[in-house]
């Protein structure tokens, strides 16, 4: 792939209101192109300001990981692609893939398969009644999606690498739970640096807090594609 860091780079709103996912973008000028838009914003009002906000030109990652019957799947998409939304995630189910896919044809909306939550380890998956690890429910979600038609899978990208060589090159690897250096943690289990990411095969890394909480966001994205540019 050929984009640049800026390109690849997502910003999180993980904000709760418009009103501060709208300072913060403005904070964030012509340095980010690319926003995901999740639950939190979207139940504030949110999405009226994606909508807004790839009308303005910039690109919109609308994290909602529908999962519902075929017929319900495949109208949210039909809605959702009239929004000129940039990315739509689709919980990795093989039916409701499916019905997406089907749903999207013909737009350029690109559907990502969500394998495991990034929050989530081998105990967390044993617990919700999965009896694969992590790394091995990846490798079978991937291959799902990739089977499906998907534009591309969302996974951490300590499983990129393994990713990769399933998928080929043409599809989206988005991986959220990146940390610069020396950043906390928070709730995700499985972190990785962002050049890290980019070396093992990410396309698309989803950077939050490390940017949104930063005391000079603007300056935090750009040591992030600072960061990335060394890998490219």
């Amino acid at each position: 792939m050929t984009a640049t860091p800026r390109d690849r780079l997502i910003v999180g709103l993980d904000l709760p209101t418009v009103k501060a996912a709208e300072a913060m973008v403005e904070t964030l000028g012509d340095t980010v192109s690319f926003y995901k838009i999740g639950y939190q914003l979207v139940f504030g009002g949110g999405l009226e300001f994606a909508r807004d906000l790839a009308a303005s030109g910039k690109n919109v990652f609308l994290d909602m990981k529908l999962l519902d019957i075929d017929n319900t799947v495949a109208k949210g998409v039909e809605n959702i692609a009239k929004m000129g939304m940039s990315m739509l995630t689709i919980h990795a189910y093989p039916r409701a893939m499916a019905a997406a896919v089907a749903a999207a044809k013909g737009s350029d909306l690109r559907l990502l398969g969500v394998t495991v939550l990034t929050s989530m380890d081998d105990g967390d998956l044993l617990d919700a009644g999965y009896r694969d690890g992590a790394a091995d429910l990846v490798a079978r979600r991937v291959a799902q999606a990739r089977d499906a038609g998907m534009g591309g899978v969302v996974c951490s990208a300590a499983e990129a690498a393994a990713v990769r060589e399933i998928v080929g090159p043409d599809m989206a690897i988005v991986t959220p739970g990146i940390r610069p250096a020396g950043a906390a943690a928070g709730d995700q289990k499985r972190v990785v640096t962002p050049a890290d990411a980019m070396r093992a095969g990410s396309s698309h890394l989803v950077v939050a807090r490390p940017i949104v909480a930063a005391a000079d966001p603007k300056a935090a994205a750009e040591d992030i594609l600072k960061e990335m540019q060394t890998v490219l």
